[in-house]
């Protein structure tokens, strides 16, 4: 297909379906701590916009959930299918910890998100603020597993190789290997920063459209706090970040610079923009800013940055990529930085809501967060290569060994499907997004439990509140 191997195939293919699947739950990790937020606030202070704002973004987090489970499952299964000489090789370390992340985190999530979705009129006030808590929590403790299965392929420790397998001797050292912390930190905050501009997305489509309620502003206002608060917070993460993968993975810090060679000992410049050529061995056209590089990643002026030539060639991953990646992950949250202070300055002259060029960058904004998101993940596991489990195991040793044939049909029927399914769910997950938050009713008299007593699919939380509407009017109009 297109004059690619198997392997190339199969890589594109866990590509393509991570790249739809991280999208859902980086959204669902934000919206459950925002959902948390809300209804504390509500219990707080009584204020019924923020009420309005909880049963609204309730529904467009229950789609977004259901989808992210479809999309994980399938990516899962790919370990076997598509990889299965490295479930061989290191399933002992990567199985014990995925199964710790269903035992923990999916088993808390499930267990109190039907009360969060159906039980506002079913449960006691108390009661559903811990459900909605928990379920908060549940994607945090998700986030803990999955990351630190990847960062041990990244930075692996804790292990010996018995019989040409991995076996973990350290679970403590497994679990909390050396580039773990930073990476959760750093994908924690992305998914808050990604939601918050989601969030304030939403609320800018309505008021450039005239809608200019109570609640649209609140949504604003505090999708543009976070910016401010957050995104700075994410950049100085980032910086630590990449001094850890200085550390520890070095190739992949000369790829995402573009940076073949040093010179004497001449500090290294910050190559801004170019083109590496991985075949001519030079970045061409490169725009340099002297001192830089060194400055950044070393935090000094005259220490070196390892450079690609320094590691033989099939050891370098592909700078062309890497680059790029990085470079619009890194630009996307500069905009983030400058979006948030643009956001204080108008805050300070009382015009947030009124300002159209800003709601007009802010809407654009919107999906900048995962787009950031997409190109860390590919500055991460590109950088990572040729390696699956970094010095231990190659990707090209990982896989399953199919042929051309049997991986291009599946790559096709993946992207038809895909298409069809999440382009079907996403479409009406914006939909709910137009529609925006509407009034609530007033809570019942007692506001405890015992209201409603009807079971419920999962999904149908997203059309609730729109049969209960239609049912009032319809009983409106019998009357």
């Amino acid at each position: 297909m297109f004059g690619l191997e198997a392997l190339d195939l199969a890589r594109i293919q866990f590509a393509f379906t991570i790249s739809f699947h991280i999208l859902f739950p980086a959204i669902t990790i934000g919206l459950a701590s925002y959902l948390a937020v809300l209804e504390g606030l509500w219990l707080k202070t009584r204020d019924d916009t923020y009420r309005d704002l909880y049963h609204f973004w309730s529904k467009i987090f229950a789609v977004n959930f259901g989808m992210g489970v479809v999309s994980g499952l399938v990516m899962a299964y790919q370990f076997g299918t598509n990889w299965s000489r490295f479930s061989d090789f290191a399933g002992a370390v990567t199985g014990p910890l995925l199964t710790y992340e269903v035992l923990t985190a999916f088993f808390l999530e499930a267990g109190f998100l039907g009360v969060m979705l159906f039980g506002w009129n079913r449960v006691g006030r108390g009661l559903h603020f811990f459900s909605t808590v928990m379920v908060a929590i549940g994607t945090l403790i998700s986030t803990f597993w999955i990351l630190s299965s990847n960062s041990w392929m990244q930075t692996p420790q804790g292990y010996e190789i018995v019989d040409g397998r991995v076996i973990p001797v350290d679970w403590l050292a497994v679990v909390f290997n050396p580039s773990f912390p930073y990476r959760l930190l750093h994908m924690s905050t992305a998914a808050f920063v990604a939601t918050a501009f989601f969030v304030g997305s939403s609320a800018a489509w309505h008021l450039l459209r005239g809608r200019d309620t109570p609640a649209i502003r609140r949504m604003l206002s505090m999708a543009m706090w976070m910016a401010l608060l957050v995104a700075p917070i994410q950049a100085v993460i980032g910086d630590f970040h990449g001094l850890n993968t200085l550390k520890h993975q070095p190739a992949k810090i000369a790829a995402i610079e573009g940076h073949w060679e040093n010179v004497g000992n001449e500090p290294t410049p910050l190559i801004l923009f170019g083109l590496p050529d991985m075949k001519a061995e030079k970045t061409r056209f490169a725009v340099e800013i002297p001192y830089l590089g060194s400055l950044i990643l070393t935090h000094s002026l005259d220490k070196q940055v390892p450079a690609l030539k320094e590691f033989p060639p099939q050891d370098r991953p592909n700078s062309t990529i890497v680059f790029w990646s990085f470079r619009v992950m890194v630009g996307l949250g500069l905009l983030m930085i400058f979006t948030g202070l643009c956001s204080l300055w108008l805050r300070r002259n009382d015009r947030l809501y009124q300002s159209r060029p800003f709601l007009h960058m802010v809407l654009w904004m919107g999906p900048s967060g995962l787009i950031a998101i997409l190109a860390g993940w590919f500055t991460t596991e590109i950088g990572r290569q040729p390696w699956v489990v970094y010095g231990l195991m190659r990707t090209a040793d990982a896989s399953s060994g199919h042929s051309v044939a049997q991986m291009s049909i599946t790559l096709v029927l993946f992207v038809v499907v895909y298409f069809a399914l999440f382009g079907a769910g996403l479409s009406y997950m914006m939909r709910l997004v137009r529609k925006g938050p509407e009034a609530q009713e007033a809570e019942p008299s007692d506001g405890g439990p015992g209201q409603k007593r009807t079971p419920a699919r999962p999904l149908s939380a997203a059309n609730e509140g729109d049969d209960e509407t239609d049912h009032n009017d319809r009983s409106n109009k019998g009357n």
